[in-house]
Formats: C-alpha cells, sequence, structure tokens
C-alpha cells in the first residue's frame, strides 16, 4: 500500500545558474484536481526562456500559493499538493465541471461568467458547443479554453446538441438586448462578444467562422490566420469598440529586449536581390526524395543558412559582438533561428553551424521549430546565439527592416521567392528572385563590410546548382 504523505510543497526549480525568479505564466491545473507525477501544473517565464513546470508527485492539488502573473525566488513554494490516500477528500478531476455547475447554482461568485476570450469562442464555434452549458472555473465563474476542452473531451457537448438545434430557431430570432455591444476582431475579423452579450443566452450555438482566402497574393496564406493562445480581459470600452489584452510575461520580455536593442545599437539597414533560380530547381530536385529519406520537408532555409554560414566564414566580423572599449569576434559560428507563434518569437540556436551540411541543418531547423512551437524549448536551446536569420519570406514579406537580437552585431532576413522579369545580356527572361535584408550594428560594422558580405551570400546562394549535394 502506497505511504500516505500530505501537503507535498512544488516549488520554483533551479532552472539555471543566473537565474533566481520565475513568474507564473498561467496555471493549467486548480485546487482539487487530480495529477499524475510530471504532468504539467502550470507555465514558468523567465528572463531567458519559458518552461512547462512538471508536478514532482502524484496526488490532489489542495493550494495555488502563487498566482498569475506573479513572481516567485527559486525554492519559493507555489503550491501544495496531496499525495495518494489525502486526496481522498477531494473529487477527482472528472467531476470538476458537475462542481462548477452546483458552485454556480449555490450563488457563488459567477460575475466573470459572460466574458468570453477569443480563444474560447473560438473553440466553442469548431466544436458547436454551447457556452451556456459549459460549467466555468475561472475566476468568477469565468469559463476558460480547457474548461471548453474538457466538456468536449467529455462528450456533453453531443448530447446537448438536439436540444440546443430545437432552441436554435426562436433564439436567433430573438433581437440583441439594449446596449450589447459587438467588436470585430482583428485577427480574421471573427466575432467576439463582450460580457452581457446575447451569446451567453440559453441554447445559443456560436456559429462556426467562415474560411475564405485572405490573400490574393497567396504565396503561404490560404486561410484566416489562426488566434493567439491569449485569454483576452474581456472588458469593452464603452462606445469604442475596443477590449483589452493582458501582456504576458514572455511578452513583456520580448519587449524589454526589444527596447533594449533599438536604444543601445545604433542600427544601420541594407538590402540586396538574389536570383535564386537554380536554387528553386535544385530544391523541387530534391525535396520528394528527401521527405521520403529523412521523414522532414526540405524548404529553403537550411541552404540560406548554408550560405550565410560561409560568407561568416569569409567575414568573421559579422560574428562579433561590442564590449565597449573592444570587439569580441566570437570563434563559433551558432546560427540563431528566429521562431514566430501566435503569440511571440522565440530565437534558439543552431550551435556550430558551420560544421553542419544542408541536411544537418534540415534536421536541426526542423526540431528546433517543433519544440519552439510545442513550448518545449531548453535555456541550453536560447543561448549561445551568434548571428539571427529571420525567415520573414516564410509568411510572405518581402521586404524587412529587422531589430537586431542584443547583443549580436547583426541580423539577415531571407524574403519571398518571387518570379520577376529579369535583364540578362539585353534579353529580358522570367527568374525566381529573394531578396535579403541586414541590419547592422553601425558600431562595429560598416556599409563597404556589409555589402561585401551580402555579396558573397548572393554568390553562395547563386551558387546552387542541380549537382549540389545535401550530404
Amino acid at each position: 500500500m502506497a505511504q500516505v504523505k500530505q501537503g507535498t510543497d512544488v516549488t520554483v526549480p533551479h532552472l539555471a545558474e543566473s537565474l533566481v525568479s520565475a513568474t507564473i505564466g498561467k496555471w493549467l491545473k486548480k485546487p482539487g484536481d487530480y495529477v499524475e507525477q510530471y504532468d504539467v501544473l502550470c507555465e514558468l517565464f523567465t528572463d531567458k526562456v519559458n518552461t512547462e513546470m512538471p508536478s514532482p508527485v502524484s496526488g490532489t492539488i489542495l493550494e495555488i500559493v502563487v498566482p498569475e502573473g506573479e513572481t516567485a525566488a527559486v525554492g519559493a513554494v507555489i503550491c501544495r499538493i496531496a499525495e495518494e490516500g489525502a486526496a481522498a477528500s477531494f473529487a477527482p478531476s472528472a467531476a470538476a465541471p458537475e462542481q462548477a455547475a452546483v458552485a454556480a447554482d449555490s450563488g457563488e461568485d459567477a460575475s466573470m461568467r459572460g466574458r468570453y476570450s477569443p480563444a474560447v469562442l473560438k473553440l466553442a464555434a469548431e466544436h458547436g458547443v454551447s457556452l451556456d452549458a459549459v460549467p466555468g472555473t475561472g475566476l468568477g465563474g469565468r469559463i476558460t479554453r480547457k474548461d471548453v476542452e474538457q466538456f468536449v473531451a467529455s462528450g456533453a457537448h453531443k448530447a446537448a446538441k438536439p436540444q440546443q438545434q430545437a432552441d436554435l430557431p426562436q433564439n436567433a430570432a430573438r433581437p440583441p438586448q439594449e446596449g450589447a455591444v459587438w467588436a470585430a476582431n482583428s485577427y480574421g475579423g471573427e466575432t467576439v462578444a463582450p460580457a452581457g452579450t446575447p451569446l451567453s443566452g440559453p441554447g445559443f450555438v456560436v456559429p462556426a467562422p467562415a474560411k475564405v482566402p485572405v490573400r490574393s497574393t497567396g504565396l503561404h496564406l490560404s486561410e484566416n490566420p489562426p488566434l493567439p493562445n491569449i485569454e483576452v480581459e474581456g472588458q469593452p470600452l464603452e462606445g469604442r469598440g475596443e477590449y483589452l489584452i493582458d501582456v504576458t510575461p514572455i511578452r513583456n520580455t520580448i519587449a524589454s529586449r526589444m527596447r533594449q536593442s533599438v536604444t543601445e545599437i545604433p542600427h544601420a539597414w541594407t538590402m540586396i536581390e538574389v536570383d535564386v533560380t537554380n536554387l528553386v530547381m535544385l530544391r523541387n530536385k530534391l525535396k520528394d526524395e528527401f521527405l521520403r529519406q529523412e521523414g522532414i520537408k526540405l524548404t529553403y532555409l537550411p541552404f540560406v543558412l548554408k550560405s550565410v554560414v560561409s560568407a561568416i566564414k569569409d567575414y568573421p566580423i559579422m560574428n562579433s559582438v561590442w564590449a565597449v572599449d573592444k570587439i569580441i569576434v566570437k570563434r563559433d559560428i551558432n546560427i540563431s533561428l528566429a521562431v514566430g507563434t501566435e503569440d511571440f518569437v522565440v530565437t534558439p540556436v543552431i550551435k556550430k553551424a558551420d560544421q553542419k551540411n544542408i541536411a544537418g541543418l534540415a534536421q536541426e531547423i526542423d526540431e528546433l521549430t517543433k519544440k519552439a512551437r510545442a513550448g518545449k524549448l531548453a535555456l541550453g536551446d536560447l543561448q549561445g546565439g551568434t548571428f539571427t536569420v529571420n525567415n520573414t519570406g516564410s509568411f510572405g514579406s518581402i521586404l524587412s527592416y529587422p531589430i537586431i537580437n542584443y547583443p549580436q552585431a547583426a541580423i539577415l532576413t531571407f524574403e519571398s521567392i518571387v518570379k520577376k522579369p529579369v535583364v540578362i545580356q539585353d534579353m529580358i527572361a522570367v527568374r525566381s528572385v529573394a531578396n535579403m535584408c541586414l541590419s547592422l550594428d553601425h558600431r562595429i560594422l560598416d556599409g563597404v563590410i556589409c555589402g561585401r558580405f551580402l555579396q558573397r551570400v548572393k554568390e553562395n546562394l547563386e551558387g546552387f546548382t542541380l549537382d549540389t549535394k545535401l550530404y
């Protein structure tokens, strides 16, 4: 029989030598929930990395000590868990919706129940869920995204559908309540209902958003942009059609770093145009075989990184850092790769990129990108970068002015590949062309050296042929 132990403290782990505290991002469990060992309890944000906090033991959560958005020192208690045996006084997590419903009936605070985030509305629309039937476990009875996911997982929405559909005609004909305010969401034109709107009325089913193309230039985007995975505080500003978004800890960190970079580094900018027709032909020739052999897609990015790394070898000053009374030229070429999600951008590092071939770079890009978008990056994945590459062309950009990844000396973007008429030996030909943009620290670098560097990257990219090997 398992030994009974009560009130196990869960503390902020020592994530790295230089980190002394962490901020609680979002609690993914609540008091009364049963968790297995290693289940994720919450998100932790630091100045250098965000991570998920696993449960050290199995049991039922007794108490959350540090709420969302607050900072706790390393070693401080953030919650307490009752291990096996002590959990008997708590209902299992599967019963949480029923508990919440009872709580609502018993007159507990439900002041926030009518407030929905865009993420909740979208999730409800995707599954045809009536939010009126979903128990809210957030502050003031507010319905969170996890509440909707649990409601869908329980299958309760299927049972509720026939009644909802029977009620729908009369509800659809019902006029909006007086004074209700509707706001158009800026991420794809979905409608967001603030507190007190008819969306929370009985039997109302949130309609699924129409999926229509949003771009006519059409290189990469063919559907509505996804909503960011953030909770929006439903506080409409009366008469202005606006609403408020909480600044998450990681967004705050990004803001601080960007401000530091633009205030401390005197930026300069330059751009060059590259004919990548041969690269397009090479990639088209190899991509299917590469997918079968390696199980990942062959993009243009590893070719770009290979070209950049080779150019840095010729111009090592690009791989340097300003140190007030000296310039430190880094020996290792560690490429920071900008990876964007719906919520933020991170820059995981491909270490010693000069020692990898194109196939190896493709593997590293795929692995780091998946980890970044899943929130699985470790502190070591983000440290040691010496030069940053941003593939802004992946979302259709043809020109950008990137901010340098402090304290590096430069950042390069590779823009969208487009077909253009080009004059070659007094004849006009249709070629595949892309722009490359470079922001540089003008304390370290000048136009001449950066122009030569970009010319070398251009030569490397235009030098790929159908005989180029990936391994």
